[in-house]
């Protein structure tokens, strides 16, 4: 028997009950759903990450940087959903992806991410987040890179998407991820 793939699921919003948080708890409910029991972890450390210094880019790391790392390198795959602020990335999330660059965990790791956002908008954040992903080496899956607006009244109360075609799509999206991280890792008895 193998052990299911582990995708760790990072969410750029540092806000409470958020659209993007609400899609990366459903993520974690519909692979429990699944019947290959995908594994999931929601990264929880945004807001404990310091301010990005590439003096303080060496070991030892600051904890909450090494912990990041660690969950990087602990996953097979990573799934991102973020929001756009002023046409870009949060800053906060810019900086949790900038602690990355000088590491060699994310290297060719498989990534994907959902775009939340309303219809026409935040495309500006998903353009920086491939620019990025693009320096610290990730191998972004473009079938996993998706748009499923979400909206605030589609979570019910337990913080997950209700809505049973978003919940499909991203089955798909954990689906497509999975199978990529299967290709590059190697069985676990």
């Amino acid at each position: 028997m193998t052990t299911p793939p582990l995708i760790l699921l990072l969410s750029g919003s540092l806000r409470a009950g958020s659209s993007n948080e609400a899609v990366l708890r459903t993520a974690q409910a519909v692979a429990a759903e699944t019947p290959a029991r995908l594994r999931t972890v929601l990264y929880d450390g945004l807001a404990t990450l310091p301010h990005f210094n590439p003096d303080d880019d060496k070991d030892p790391l600051p904890a909450p940087v090494a912990g990041l790392r660690a969950a990087i390198a602990g996953a097979d795959a990573i799934l991102v959903c973020t929001p756009e602020y002023a046409g870009t990335l949060p800053g906060s999330f810019k900086n949790l992806l900038d602690w990355t660059v000088g590491g060699t965990e994310i290297g060719d790791k498989p990534v994907g991410w959902v775009n939340a956002a309303a219809p026409g908008r935040g495309g500006g954040a998903e353009a920086t987040l491939r620019t990025v992903l693009g320096y610290t080496g990730a191998a972004v899956v473009e079938e996993a890179c998706v748009r499923i607006p979400v909206t605030g009244a589609m979570s019910g109360r337990d913080g997950t998407v209700t809505d049973p075609e978003v919940r499909v799509r991203i089955g798909e999206v954990l689906g497509v991820l999975a199978g990529r991280a299967g290709r590059d890792r190697p069985d676990t008895p």
